[in-house]
């Protein structure tokens, strides 16, 4: 079956950019196999929402699938080793969330029998199960989003449930340069992406599904074309798009697709669609039909300071060190890491930092471009030009500067998805995605701050309710105890003054 047959390019979006690729080193060869290493080291924290819950102690020997860290809380998502082997420290270390942070980690040191957890139980074929057994199976699996959300995959389709839906969208759109992981991923196992897609559709009751892929990334089409044809499944549709950054983000994506527009502070479920990373797609149907947690991904190694540019699939917990030894080392004059690709990437300063289910590209580089000193905004509307939301980043910009919360709210700040595009077009060097970034953060903070206080005044006043009750409690009981003597008459009351005064006898000997 030929790609034009089954596919077909959609129309052209708002803005964007159309960037070099830089994808041709990395995609030369299949994706290569990390050999499991002496050492994991395992975040708790991998995914939007509360830290898993460690459930393993330092010198406890684990097995590879195991549950090691349970869900914490209604927005949380498990953790598996990755390996077998001793769990020797449950301790902070650096992460690749923020530079220089560090986080709780459960470390285990492999035995290299890489030994699997064997369970009794026989599952039952997918599409027998109910729709809410089939979520609450994936919720299980330590799955989340693979295209950098890290959303909790159960968790975002137990909400998607409570909406009407119409469509499943399978984002297979690497639109930012130098990563490759997704379609190297469509290549190689495009039967097991599209086996998550039956999956996803069951779980949650829709018949159609999009498979959306890049113009350019011919041979990633004609592998999901080829796995369709041999599955048989009409409900599920390949198409293109244009290959312009950033046409992956996911409400971007869905006008793509469906030429419907997500409102804004929406989500795509408003207007009947759910949108999922090819690579969440394969690990659910690696979860519900292999019964392999999330304990791998298909990451991409690259950049002018690696000496072997691939994609590797390697275990959650191996450190960055080792994978980019695996690659070959580090080319002479390395001396840039960034995790993620060169538009939405962190930058870190050690390769202690271990891969995690949100690590979707290592990027090295020997030369950064040292950014030019920051002029006053001409006007050009340029950065308005290249904005795949339709914002006015100018303005934005004037009202982060006078740190007007209303003003910027009312402008949609919380709409800017911080892909850098006006960052790379503004001719006064502007930081525009920083300073929108920090204002997100301000407002977090207050937001927080404002939640803590509320809950401060709950406390606060339910103290105060409780002891007013006990005092009302209390005061009833002595009244109560009054009317009882009373009504017992006089030789009751005697009792108690006798008893009384006996009590305060003995009270007077003691000190005495």
């Amino acid at each position: 079956m030929s790609t034009a047959a089954a596919t077909y390019d959609l129309g052209t979006m708002h803005g964007g950019l159309r960037l070099p690729a830089r994808k041709s080193a990395s995609t030369a060869k299949e994706i290569q196999t990390v050999p499991v290493p002496k050492q994991l080291v395992l975040p708790i924290a991998q995914h939007v929402g509360e830290p898993a819950h460690p459930i393993v102690g330092i010198g406890e020997y684990v097995l590879k699938g195991q549950l090691i860290a349970e869900s914490d809380g209604s927005l949380s998502a498990p953790i598996h080793a990755s390996s077998s082997g001793k769990v020797v420290a449950i301790e902070p270390w650096p992460v690749s969330r923020r530079l220089g942070e560090t986080a709780p980690c459960i470390i285990i040191e492999c035995d290299g029998e890489d030994r699997a957890v064997q369970t009794a139980e026989v599952r039952p074929p997918f599409d027998t199960l109910a729709p809410e057994s089939l979520v609450q199976m994936i919720l299980q699996g330590g799955i989340v989003g693979l295209g950098g959300a890290v959303f909790p995959t159960g968790q975002k389709l137990m909400q998607a449930a409570t909406m009407p839906l119409e469509f499943l969208i399978l984002n297979g759109v690497e639109c930012e340069p130098c990563i490759s992981c997704d379609d190297m991923l469509m290549r190689a196992h495009a039967a097991e992406v599209l086996g998550g897609a039956q999956i996803l559709m069951h779980a949650l009751g829709v018949s159609t599904c999009y498979i959306a892929i890049e113009s350019d990334k011919s041979e990633a089409i004609a592998a999901i074309v080829e796995a369709k044809a041999q599955l048989e499944d009409d409900r599920i549709v390949v198409k293109q798009v244009p290959t312009i950054y950033p046409s992956g983000g996911e409400d971007q994506l869905v006008q793509l697709v469906t030429n419907r527009e997500v409102p804004s502070g929406g989500l795509p479920t408003d207007v009947g669609c759910v949108v999922q990373n090819v690579g969440t797609s394969a690990a659910i149907y690696r979860w519900i039909c292999e019964d392999e947690p999330l304990i791998s991904r298909v990451t991409t190694v690259t950049g002018s300071g690696i000496n072997t540019p691939m994609n590797v699939e390697a275990r959650i917990g191996t450190t960055v060190a080792d994978i980019i030894a695996f690659a070959g080392g580090y080319a002479e004059q390395s001396d840039h890491l960034v995790i993620g690709g060169p538009m939405c990437g962190k930058s870190v300063t050690t390769d202690r930092v271990p891969l995690v289910k949100a690590t979707n590209c290592i990027l090295v580089v020997n030369e950064t471009r040292a950014p030019g000193a920051e002029q006053p905004c001409i006007r050009c509307g340029e950065c308005a030009t290249v904005c795949p939301i339709q914002l006015l980043p100018q303005q934005l910009f004037w009202y982060t500067c006078a740190d007007d919360e209303a003003k910027l709210r009312s402008h949609g700040l919380t709409d800017c998805i911080e892909c850098g595009c006006c960052d790379l077009v503004c001719p006064s060097q502007i930081p525009l995605t920083a300073s929108f970034r920090n204002a997100k953060a301000r407002f977090q903070e207050l937001a927080d701050e404002k939640a803590r206080a509320e809950r401060a005044r709950l406390r606060y006043e339910s103290r105060n309710e409780r002891l007013e009750t006990e005092k009302h409690s209390r005061e009833s009981e002595l009244a109560q105890q009054k009317k009882d003597a009373l009504n017992a008459g006089p030789s009751a009351i005697d009792a108690i003054l006798k008893r009384q005064k006996e009590k305060q006898d003995h009270n007077g000997g003691d000190k005495q």
